[in-house]
């Protein structure tokens, strides 16, 4: 009989003198076997994990349980090896993957000398040598100039480029064994499908065993051999991927099965359109950023966006898709007027259908305060967008204090209004942001933003680091909210899914251009641009019998220098956006 890699027994975990959070929690991981496990926020997944490793918060207390490590051929037992014993196991034997980037690395230190710290440590490597390793580590997870990465500090890059650093930092010592907290989250789909084939190769080239946290069943579907669900603390259910997968028993693993978004296999009927009413019209908008290169070196211009126009229709939703760094967000900060745009661009935008167009780069200070009023921006980390010193209550009077309206009652009984609104309790006002969810927080932001009654709500990423269930939830009330209020919506996004819909129309960008436009209805189904057609396949789906494609995924996620003749460009030298057929247009030599 073979042993386990990792066995956990009946480990219970709690705070203080309160009940534990994590009870009874017992699964044993093999040699090279994925073992995923899946829940909610909350559920205790992360909690666990960390126990392995002993690094808790001072206040958790293991009650009972077992944590057995089998170190090449010696048990190990984790819960009392003293801690020199466990600083050679962390990073070196097991590595974890951490859900938030930012946090996990210093912003003091070059992503370099960051990641090479693990083999100076635990391998006694030069600095060269390591070098030659964390920059070979860097070309595997697919950063495309690894020497730039190791001279960058971590606010330099993207959220998806530093997940990328961290998963390098995790398998650069090349463990027995890897945990991998959400580490896909905050990923595109097509950097995902490859990060999840990343860590196959790697699987398959040292023989790693890991245990893969997840809220995604298309990730679970497409990694796992075996699968653990857990809810609020306990495990619900257990067993092989297929069998749970295929035939989910309990109750609550049927729930999340209910909430997975997926891209329908029939399209949403389009919904009346109004081509003459737009209520943000970007013409033309450029953005290049110069970024110094130190020493003698020339500086370094970055084009975010390059001649991109977008128009949004009045009451509906554009999406605007695509990787991290593609130049989404650069958008949606021109479109608020947060962000300045080269010459020669230009950002139209009417408050009301009989509104004189307003050029959001040329306003006057009044036409600005009243512009700010009319849009406003639901931001994509709930806990960074919302101060921790303030009471919701203030948090969402503020707005409404520096643009003067109301009242303080009115202010107050506004604030209570959109809670009910978001589907939050007025009693809640009193309390700080973290005494919410993650979840919660997101319905906090939308509050916050719907305050001012605006007319335009940019929404970034609103739902990427949300559970499918909440996600399902936030979707539903920004649908809700859209259509009650007759608002519009430019929603960023990386998810298809998602996109699919909530969306009326779509764009695709792709290092700073959009390569392909049309409502879903013809995106989803008559996708014509290679990159397109890599995000779709990228969409992982809860199905063990269908796995991501990832030949199709590298194919389209490539060099646009490797695409097919007629899509074919080098840097912003690219094909004009043509349109194949009425309302879908594509970036092709025609």
């Amino acid at each position: 009989m073979n042993t386990p890699l990792l066995d956990v027994k009946n480990l219970s975990i709690g705070f203080g003198s309160a009940a534990p959070v994590v009870r009874d929690v017992s699964f044993s991981v093999m040699p090279g076997e994925t073992l995923a496990l899946v829940g909610e926020s909350g559920s205790g997944k992360t909690i666990t994990c960390r126990s392995v490793l002993r690094i808790l918060p001072d206040a958790a207390r293991i009650s009972t349980g077992e944590i057995t490590f089998d170190c090449q051929g010696k048990p190990l037992d984790l819960l009392t090896l003293p801690e020199r014993g466990m600083r050679g196991i962390r990073g070196n034997r097991i590595s974890m993957i951490f859900q938030e980037p930012m946090r996990s690395l210093s912003p003091l230190h070059r992503l370099g000398d960051q990641v090479s710290e693990v083999l100076r440590l635990h391998r006694g490597m030069a600095v060269t040598e390591a070098k030659g390793e964390v920059l070979e580590t860097f070309e595997r997870v697919g950063f495309p100039d690894p020497e730039r990465v190791w001279r960058s500090y971590p606010f330099e890059m993207s959220g998806g480029m530093r997940q990328r650093a961290m998963i390098a930092m995790a398998m650069v010592a090349r463990p027995d064994l890897l945990i991998a907290d959400e580490p896909t989250t905050a990923l595109d789909v097509t950097t995902q499908a490859q990060v999840l084939g990343l860590i196959k190769d790697l699987q398959q080239d040292t023989g790693m065993a890991v245990i893969l946290v997840t809220h995604d069943l298309g990730v679970v579907a497409n990694m796992a051999e075996s699968v653990v669900v857990m809810n609020k603390g306990q495990v619900m259910e257990r067993g092989p991927a297929a069998a749970v997968l295929g035939d989910p028993a309990h109750g609550y693993t049927q729930k999340l099965f209910a909430a997975a978004p997926m891209i329908p296999e029939v399209a949403a009927p389009a919904r009346a359109e109004n081509h003459d009413d737009l209520i943000l019209d970007m013409r033309s908008v450029t953005k290049t950023y110069t970024m110094r290169a130190g020493g003698w070196r020339a500086p370094t211009v970055i084009t975010a966006c390059h001649e991109v126009d977008l128009s949004l229709q009045r009451g509906k939703t554009l999406a605007v898709v695509g990787e991290s760094g593609s130049g989404k967000t650069t958008c949606a900060r021109i479109a608020l007027g947060a962000e300045v745009p080269d010459a020669g661009s230009e950002v139209l935008f009417r408050a009301t259908t009989d509104a004189e167009p307003l050029k959001v780069h040329a306003m006057s200070q009044g036409d600005r305060i009243a512009f700010q009023r009319q849009a406003q921006m639901v931001f994509q980390d709930p806990y960074s967008s919302l101060s921790p010193r303030m009471r919701i209550q203030q948090a969402l009077t503020e707005p409404m204090e520096i643009h003067k309206m109301g009242s303080r009652a009115e202010r107050r009984e506004k604030a209570a209004e959109m809670l009910r609104w978001v589907g939050l309790n007025p009693s809640m006002l009193g309390r700080y942001p973290h005494a919410f969810s993650g979840g919660q927080r997101q319905r906090l932001s939308i509050a916050r933003a719907l305050t001012l009654d605006p007319v335009l709500l940019v929404c970034d990423e609103p739902t990427s680091a949300l559970d499918v269930s909440v996600q399902e939830q936030i979707l539903s009330l920004l649908e809700d909210i859209r259509d009650g209020m007759g608002l519009s919506y430019l929603f960023i996004s990386h998810d298809l899914a998602v996109v699919a819909r909530i969306a009326d129309e779509v764009a695709v960008m792709r290092q700073g251009v959009v390569v392909e436009q049309a409502p879903p209805d013809t995106l989803f189904y008559n996708p014509r641009h290679p990159y397109t057609r890599a995000l779709i396949a990228a969409q992982p789906e809860p199905d063990v019998n269908r796995p991501i494609d990832l030949g199709l995924v590298a194919k389209g996620a490539g060099s646009p220098a490797s695409w097919p003749e007629a899509f074919r460009f080098e840097g912003v030298a690219a094909p004009a956006l043509t349109e194949l057929e009425p309302g879908h247009k594509v970036r092709c030599h025609v």
